[in-house]
């Protein structure tokens, strides 16, 4: 299983904190593009991390079964 996590305005789209996904064998890139067409998520705006590191939405990552995928909103300097 893949542990994936949601913060901020992502938590509010999908009306849950995380949620565990059965592992097939997916990329990043496959995850997201499922993840999309379930929740939708064209409007907003977020990155995500692999195992609390910011990786790009796009890159070709295999992901393995015990990582954890966070998707994060934007962050604000201050």
């Amino acid at each position: 299983m893949i542990e994936i996590k949601y913060f901020g305005a992502v938590a509010e789209k999908t009306k849950c904190e995380f949620e565990k996904v059965s592992f097939s064998d997916k990329s990043l890139q496959e995850l997201m593009q499922d993840l999309e067409i379930k929740y939708q998520f064209e409007t907003l705006s977020f990155s995500v991390a692999v195992n609390q590191k910011i990786v790009p939405k796009t890159i070709d990552y295999k992901l393995q079964t015990s990582d954890v995928v966070a998707l994060l909103p934007p962050f604000a300097g201050g």
